[in-house]
């Protein structure tokens, strides 16, 4: 995988568009570069923007969200509405490109982010959806998030940490750069899993233990079943008598239960034989008589009906009489409300013709008055839709709104008049092309407007620059002077510092030698100098003891006129590289001015050659514009008012014709429905008519039915007669009351059966139950029932008492045998249990425990064999001197360099320089790449490594060891970094810079 471009806008702190093309020269040159850079000028956003575009993460926030840039102010620029952040890379399966964006809407609102992958191939975007691009790169590119960051940017500040790291420690670290913490999660979840399933077999262990402590002893058992025998021999008899107690009781209870129903069906005999004779006495003679008379009872039945039906029909003949006299009423209510209506005197015959052809006159007018309603409200919308420019409705008053339209025409004749006067200088006749062409005018003016502005200000800020440069011109002329002068001095109070140190120096040398000078001894020679003469043996020279307080005031003034001379120094860089980006900016400005100028004088002096202000220019166009508006709009008035006079005048002919339709239509019909009111006058006349034809007939029938019926009744009585008189009755009225209904008789009848048959059962139960109780007395005892009572009460207490003892002994032994067979089916559960969990107990033996740190261990010991493995073959690459082993026991924690110069001597990590750890570090580093990209090359590396750290010498080596893997291994290598130095070395360059305004800019060098 290697990136080839890098195109990014308004990230970070970098706003504006960039681009860096690695196929292009200066990268193709030398594929070794440096990102340089002051603090905070965005050298990491850099790498932002690479991760950004790939995965939508940064490694200093991780995954990106809309939120995440509104809340944390991240990636997106301040004051800038849209961001973007796209990479070009070359993977196994082609060239493509990945790219993120986001932006906000109109109302400045921020959008949710986007994301695309395009094969440039074809220059198309692949059809993802945004959250499967990661994925997408993740798979042409071979590697995931975490793989990438470790292997493209490589921070070797890690590994010199881990390099002297102690053992417990150096597996966390290795743990944190490699990303490995799955190894201490597996070894945790092996001990917890071992535990959970180890807690059920200690719980089943627990519960055996506790159930054993409760079995009963063999011998307990055995003197358990021993008494338990023995009281089940005791209870047999008493189980028999009980027996026999009962019988007798319940013996003695059955033989006073059947006395007792002997005695209940004897009163229940006896209320049978005084029910038979209550019913006699009130029914017997009603069903004598009713017996008497059944014999003819339906001729009896059919008289009663022929004389009930012949009293009906006179009464329907009744009710008939008075329904012809209402019909003729009605009739002639009727006729009157018709020629009412139609206002004349029309034949009875003729009555529907009559309405029909006042229906149809009446429908005529309605129609013609439609008609002019309809033409009318046309002329109304037509008047609304001519004058829909002027503010002018019909509200009723014609002659009113005719006089106020006459008004509106006079005003609007003088107004174009008026506006004609102000429009002189405008084609009336083309308003259209005036319009564009005042509209283009204006248009111009207020972009010359906004140009001149920009003339100005820009004057503004080269008169501001020349300003400064005056002002920093003296500045720049004094400071060296100051500075000279600064050294000088300072030379000269260095010199005074030195003597005075000398003499400090020689006043303790000479303190030093005070008890040899007690030794000395005229004539004899000193044994320090050889001297026979000691002029100080006795009498010591002054001593001055202000040397030192003089010494380090001194040193004071020293240090202040260092400080003076850096700051003046500073200064005068500061000035001097200020004064040339104004000398640069006076100069660029300048030049945009004038350009600028001459663009303007080209541009806009044709259209305002009387050098008119702008604002007035435009204000003027505006002015003509507005006129020629209102022209417009005056004239369309004018127009709408001419069209809507002649039509009030064919309004005021069409009421007037609609006044005499509706004046003869009053006085023929005031209704709402014509029609209908017809047609219901004539149902009334027809309904009235056929109710009167209808009546007449009914009368002949029922005068018909009524002779029938007297007739049948007549022969009906004469041959009731003699069976009357035989049954003893007066007339057939007293037959019939003597009658019963058929329901009634029925029921009489069959009381008096289930009376007599219910005496009858009652007497077969007596008979029964005395002989029943003859058989039970037989068997009967002479003791009295309170005695058996009393002796089964004393023998069930004996009885309960040893059935309580042989139930506690069985409850002994049932439950000692339950606890037996639970514990054998604990233990048979905890073999299987046990078997079960046997890959647990040995998982948790070789890798689990509380913090994980078992398996971690081991799974870190591991990596680190794999990486030294791969980061020697790195540093052979490098250099052949060391190679980095693990510490034997004997050695220290740390990691081991062995020196192959020095006959393979092992010495620790500590041990080594600056540019020694550097260069092992380095390899670690370049090893972790090739381990997290597995069998994916990397083809592009960053590597962040703080070189300001380091110091001349080892940073030379450190530039010659990353040009030497470049030209070996030909991969695109930038360095990430501060130091100036670089720039010395490595020529091509990606240089960061800050601004006064808080944004940086970028500039590609080589």
């Amino acid at each position: 995988m290697k990136i080839l471009k890098i195109e990014f806008e308004n990230i970070n702190s970098l706003k504006g568009r960039h681009e860096i093309d690695f196929t292009k020269a200066p990268f193709t040159v030398s594929s070794l570069f440096a990102i340089t850079g002051p603090t905070g000028s965005g050298k990491s956003t850099i790498l932002d923007v690479i991760s950004l575009a790939l995965f939508n993460m940064v490694p200093r926030l991780g995954k990106i969200s809309k939120n995440d840039i509104i809340n944390k102010g991240a990636l997106l620029t301040r004051n800038q509405k849209e961001a973007s952040a796209r990479v070009t890379y070359q993977a196994k399966k082609g060239i493509f490109a990945s790219e993120w964006s986001i932006s906000t809407n109109r109302n400045n609102n921020l959008r949710d982010y986007e994301m695309f992958i395009y094969d440039m191939a074809t220059e198309k975007p692949l059809d993802y959806k945004k959250s499967d691009v990661p994925s997408k790169n993740e798979e042409l590119i071979g590697l995931n998030y975490n793989q990438f960051i470790k292997s493209v940017l490589l921070a070797q500040g890690d590994f010199a940490q881990f390099l002297k790291a102690k053992k417990d420690e150096r597996g966390e670290l290795l743990e944190k750069i490699t990303g490995t913490g799955i190894y201490r999660q597996v070894g945790v979840k092996a001990y917890q899993k071992f535990k959970s399933e180890n807690a059920e077999i200690e719980e089943r262990q627990r519960e055996i233990n506790l159930l054993k402590n409760d079995l009963l002893e063999e011998e307990v058992l055995k003197e358990l079943k021993s008494t338990l025998a023995e009281k089940t021999k005791i209870c047999e008899p008493l189980e028999k008598e009980i027996q026999q107690l009962d019988r007798l009781i319940q013996l003695k209870k059955n033989i006073s239960e059947q006395e007792a129903q002997i005695l209940t069906q004897e009163k229940l005999k006896n209320v049978a034989v005084e029910n038979i004779s209550l019913f006699e006495e009130i029914n017997g003679l009603k069903l004598k008589q009713h017996e008497e008379v059944q014999v003819f009872a339906e001729d009896l039945r059919a008289w009663q009906h022929l004389d009930k039906t012949c009293t009906e029909l006179k009464q329907e003949l009744a009710t008939h009489k008075r329904g012809e006299k209402e019909n003729t009423q009605n009739i002639s209510t009727c006729l009157a409300k018709i020629k009412n209506f139609l206002k004349s005197e029309p034949e009875t015959g003729e009555i529907e013709t009559h309405l029909q052809t006042f229906s149809k006159n009446v429908r005529k007018l309605q129609q013609q008055r439609d008609e002019k309603l309809t033409q009318y409200r046309h002329l109304e919308k037509q008047f609304n839709s001519e004058l829909r420019e002027v503010p002018f409705q019909l509200i009723g008053n014609l002659e009113a709104e005719e006089l106020k339209l006459k008004e509106l025409k006079a005003a609007g004749e003088n107004n174009l008049v008026a506006l004609k006067q102000n429009l002189k200088q405008v084609n009336l006749e083309k308003p259209e092309t005036e319009k564009a062409r005042l509209k283009q005018m204006l248009q111009q003016g207020r972009k010359a407007q906004q140009e001149w502005v920009a003339i100005t200000n820009l004057s503004a800020e080269v008169e501001k620059a020349t300003k400064e440069e005056k002002e920093l011109l003296p500045q720049i002329e004094v400071l060296p002077q100051e500075i000279s002068s600064a050294k000088k001095e300072m030379q000269i109070l260095q010199k005074d510092v030195e003597n005075l140190q000398l003499k400090r120096e020689n006043e303790l040398l000479k303190a030093s030698l005070e008890e040899h000078r007690h030794n000395l001894v005229d004539g004899q020679p000193c044994p320090l100098c050889g001297s026979t003469e000691h002029p100080y043996a006795s009498d010591l020279p002054f001593k001055n003891d202000n040397l030192q307080e003089a010494i380090l005031k001194l040193k004071k003034e020293v240090s202040e006129l260092e400080r003076q001379i850096m700051t003046r120094d500073t200064s005068l860089a500061h000035h001097q590289k200020r004064l040339l980006e104004l000398q640069l900016l006076i100069q660029e400005n300048n030049r945009r001015l004038e350009l600028q100028k001459r663009h303007f004088e080209e541009e806009y002096l044709a259209i305002n050659p009387s050098g008119e202000n702008w604002e007035e220019f435009c204000s003027s166009r505006e002015e003509k514009l507005d006129l020629l508006e209102r022209f417009e709009q005056e004239k369309r008035k004018l127009s709408a008012v001419l069209a809507g006079l002649p039509i009030i005048s064919e309004i005021k002919a069409v009421l007037v014709q609609g006044r005499q339709i509706k004046e003869e239509l009053d006085s023929l019909y005031t209704g709402n429905d014509i029609e209908t009111d017809c047609l219901e006058l004539q149902n009334i006349w027809t309904k009235l008519q056929h109710e009167k034809a209808t009546m007449t007939r009914q009368g002949k029938e029922l005068n018909q039915k009524m002779d029938e019926r007297t007739i049948a009744l007549e022969k009906l009585e004469q041959s009731l007669q003699p069976k009357i008189t035989e049954a003893n009755c007066r007339e057939i009225k007293e037959a019939l009351q003597r009658l019963l209904s058929e329901n009634e008789y029925l029921q009489l009848r069959k009381k008096r059966d289930e009376l007599t048959s219910e005496k009858a059962k009652i007497e077969a139960s007596l008979k029964t139950l005395r002989e029943q109780l003859g058989q039970l007395q037989q068997k009967d005892v002479p003791e009295p029932l309170a005695v058996l009572k009393d002796r089964l009460k004393e023998v069930n207490s004996q009885r309960s008492l040893l059935n309580e003892q042989c139930e506690e002994l069985r409850r002994k032994q049932r439950n000692d045998k339950e606890r037996r067979e639970k514990i054998d089916n604990i233990e048979a559960l905890l073999k299987s249990t046990k078997a079960r969990i046997k890959r647990w107990e040995l998982l948790n033996n070789l890798i689990g425990d509380a913090t994980g740190k078992k398996f971690n261990d081991f799974a870190q010991d591991l990596s680190l064999s794999q990486l030294l493995v791969l980061a020697n073959r790195r540093l052979i690459d490098l250099s052949d001197r060391y190679r980095i082993d693990k510490p034997m026991d004997e050695e220290d924690d740390s990691l081991v360099a062995i020196d192959e110069h020095m006959g393979g001597q092992r010495r620790s990590v500590k041990t080594l320089s600056g540019g020694e750890t550097f260069l092992l570090s380095l390899s670690m580093a370049l090893a972790l790449s090739d381990l997290a990209s597995k069998n994916v090359e990397i083809n592009s590396l960053f590597i962040d490594e703080g070189f300001g750290t380091l110091d001349p010498e080892t940073l030379d080596q450190t530039l010659d060891t990353l040009e030497k893997l470049q030209a070996e291994s030909s991969k695109t290598i930038g360095i990430i970094s501060h130091v100036d130095s670089l720039k010395e070395r490595i020529a091509t360059q990606i240089q960061l810079s800050r601004n006064g305004q808080g944004y940086s800019s970028l500039e590609i060098k080589g």
